[in-house]
């Protein structure tokens, strides 16, 4: 039995630990000597902030209700959970084997990973992700949809990761080089053996995994800003930039100064349209969407009205995880005394809920709130809620932006829209100043079920599931300086919590969960009548009815069926083409794309979810492979004659007129025509790099520009049409040159006489 070294001296009392000693009460050390009786009088050190226990005996942690305590081997047997609804099991498809039940009850992702140089924020992470069943259900079940060209191929690595995670035959644990080693091509501030945040290194990898699984779908309207699908709030075009990540972070300074920060594009969307070119074509739109998006994204609604002007505009602010404030002593006794007095309280673990945890649990618990109520609150601090914290960061706050009359801005409501199906909550642990950095250590009481943000949703939201159950912890042991990190996460099979510390993994009761020192917080939208939904589908499929038609459909909109509480309407969209059939590049590996259901089945779907389209026949799309073979004719033809015209301006020694052309258009052009983008620019712009001076069209000084030739220039304009045109060098005319030579010629008479 193997057992972490570095566990002893995490349960070595500090000395502040020794000090609490002195308010402990004889019928405290009654309790104690009772507890340790009940573990054969062995020798304990008992933490009193965490309630962690060492045995000095056994050299190890223990639990006083005799639970074993150990790192997990590999095949481990476990009972069946206690809440049946609630797990998800996860299958996965390791060899050609069929599973028995006792297989699928043998519960799975329980590896842990070798920390390869100050790499235990990027362990906790992955660790914290990989319990997310709908991200991990993805990896394990839709690899047709895991391709992708662009480097450095994170998401295949990320894949890779998770399938030696989840298998049946893992080792005790993994070496994760390589998804390491992408993440450091991608960011160079994870190169090196620093130590770096775990919070920064997520939004770093979704981001990524984003960029490479986004799939386009058609522009929508700004009156579905609350679609799920949608990334992006107001007019913002998707093709303009990459994965926009809203950094709620800037959302989440109200509480802490905010009156300081400015309004970001994010929240008060203003278009510049003056450079649009009269009668130039916009590129088609297009929004994206890919497994991150669908699980994580969600949107805030905001009524911002200036207090100047009393000009009241309402914005949309997309998320990808909520930096919550931790707020302090007067923030509490404010936030108790207005707004959070009407919220639902649920400030710790309550006698009720021990009935099925024994009276041990209930008798820690007790010991806790009595050496709180005993030491001043100036040493222990008030007692933070995760609601408390929600309510800072939806709290009405000034701040300053820019307005047509320049003055302040007041957030007068803030609240969910869309809330997602992960909600990734970073509590705001590190302050950094000019001169030092320092840590809030304060404890944050979190519920590991029933979080409830009824209060926090918009009227305007169309989910109607607000409750959501924790999924994983990640901790940080330690200064801002240095520390470690380590998650919790819930098994999906088995319902128990484990801890996950780099390359070991312990079970751990769900009190020490609950008394952790959270720094980022997992929680999965709950819903007992989504487990009865998917109950009820297998249910159908096992009665094996007899039907003259079979179904197709979409792997990735079953696995939002199973793992979702809100799958939306059905998707098959991701396998098929708009003309109906399946694209020419999908089709060669189209049965890593649909699952085949049973027609009962089928219209118990279509009928509970809508959406579609109905496909019981897979054919290769005739129509497409036109378009695509005309494509490619299209962008040979274009690169070949740019290549041949620029190869004669090269040749030029002198020529006559050289054009200017934006670099960002002709990037875009360039990416077309490689085949890296499918669809063509838009017109060309050069309104970027251009300025008006005396009447006439200039080049911007330090503008990113390139030299083109005169028959380059109009043979894309004939093209993709737009401007204007800025030329760096004119023709001269013949007549101007005999008028230079007169001049030159009397010029010199007149220095001759």
């Amino acid at each position: 039995m193997k057992v972490n070294p570095d566990l002893k001296n995490r349960f070595i009392p500090t000395r502040v630990q020794h000090k609490t000693l002195i308010y402990l009460t004889p019928l405290l050390a009654w309790i104690l000597s009772v507890a340790i009786t009940q573990v054969k009088k062995h020798n304990l050190t008992v933490n009193l902030t965490t309630f962690r226990i060492w045995c000095y005996v056994c050299e190890r942690e223990v639990f006083l209700e005799q639970r074993p305590v150990m790192p997990v081997p590999a095949y481990h047997h476990c009972k069946s959970p206690d809440h049946p609804l609630k797990p998800v099991p996860i299958a996965v498809a390791d060899d050609e084997e069929s599973e028995s039940e006792e297989d699928e009850l043998k519960p799975r992702g329980l590896t842990g990973m070798k920390n390869i140089g100050n790499s235990c924020y990027m362990n906790a992470a992955l660790q914290a992700l990989s319990n997310c069943p709908p991200l991990t259900q993805f990896f394990l079940d839709c690899g047709g949809l895991v391709r992708t060209d662009k480097k450095p191929a994170l998401c295949k690595s990320y894949q890779k990761l998770i399938t030696e995670l989840w298998h049946k035959k893992r080792p005790s644990y993994v070496v994760p080089t390589s998804l390491a080693h992408g993440i450091k091509l991608v960011n160079p501030m994870f190169r090196g053996y620093a130590q770096q945040d775990t919070q920064e290194f997520l939004r770093c990898l979704m981001d990524q995994l984003h960029e490479e699984l986004k799939e386009p779908l058609p522009e929508i309207g700004v009156g579905d800003a609350c679609e799920g699908d949608e990334r992006r709030d107001g007019d913002r075009s998707p093709s303009e930039d990459e994965f926009l990540s809203c950094d709620s972070g800037s959302s989440s300074d109200r509480g802490e100064g905010a009156e300081g920060r400015n309004l970001g594009e994010a929240e008060l969307l203003i278009q510049d349209e003056s450079q649009l070119l009269p009668g130039a074509k916009k590129k088609k739109q297009w929004r994206y969407h890919s497994v991150i998006s669908d699980t994580f994204d969600g949107s805030i609604l905001s009524l911002v009205q200036c207090l100047t002007c009393d000009r009241v505009s309402t914005t949309v602010e997309m998320f990808q995880d909520l930096s919550l404030p931790i707020p302090g002593k007067e923030d509490l006794a404010k936030l108790h005394s207005s707004i959070h007095q009407n919220l639902p309280a649920k400030t710790g673990v309550y006698a009720d809920s021990y009935a099925s945890q024994g009276w041990i649990s209930y008798i820690m618990d007790s010991i806790r709130r009595f050496v709180v109520s005993c030491i001043p609150s100036w040493f222990w601090g008030p007692v933070v809620t995760l609601e408390d914290c929600l309510a800072a960061f939806f709290a009405a706050d000034e701040l300053k932006g820019d307005c047509l009359c320049q003055q302040v801005y007041k957030v007068l409501s803030c609240f969910f829209c869309c809330s997602s199906q992960i909600l990734c909550v970073h509590l705001k642990r590190f302050r950094h100043e000019v001169m030092y950095s320092f840590k809030i250590n304060s404890h944050v009481s979190f519920p590991l079920e029933g979080l409830d943000l009824r209060p926090f949703l918009a009227k305007e939201s169309p989910s109607q599931i607000t409750t959501y159950d924790l999924l994983s912890v990640i901790c940080h042991h330690g200064t801002a300086a240095s520390g470690h990190y380590i998650a919790y996460c819930q098994n999906v099979i088995n319902g128990q919590w484990y801890e996950f510390d780099d390359q070991y993994v312990t079970e751990v009761h769900e009190t020490v969960v609950q008394n952790a020192e959270a720094y980022v917080l997992f929680y999965r939208k709950s819903s007992e009548e989504s487990v009865r939904e998917r109950q009820k589908v297998v249910a159908l499929a096992n009665l094996k009815e007899p039907s003259l038609l079979q179904f197709y459909i979409s792997r990735e909109w079953l696995n939002k069926f199973n793992t979702f509480t809100e799958p939306g309407p059905i998707t098959n969209h991701t396998f098929l083409c708009q003309h109906g059939g399946i694209p020419p590049n999908k089709y060669h590996y189209i049965d890593d794309l649909v699952v085949i259901l049973p027609q009962n089945v089928w219209e118990y779907l279509y009928n509970r979810f809508g959406g579609g389209p109905a496909v019981n026949h897979l054919y290769l799309c005739s129509i497409c492979q036109v378009e695509i073979d005309t494509l490619a004719k299209r962008r040979k033809v274009e690169i070949d004659t740019f290549i041949k015209l620029n190869k004669e301006f090269q040749a030029e020694e002198a020529p006559t007129v050289i054009l200017c052309i934006s670099m960002q258009w002709f990037r875009e052009w360039e990416s077309f025509v490689k085949g890296k983008d499918n669809e063509p620019p838009g017109p060309i712009d050069n309104s970027k790099i251009a300025v008006m001076k005396g009447g006439h069209i200039q080049l911007k000084q330090g503008a990113d520009y390139g030299q083109i030739s005169e028959e380059t220039w109009q043979y894309l304009l004939s093209i993709y049409s737009g401007g204007p045109e800025i030329a760096v060098r004119q023709t001269v005319a013949p007549a101007d040159v005999d008028a230079l030579h007169g001049e030159q010629k009397i010029e010199a008479e007149t220095r001759a006489l």
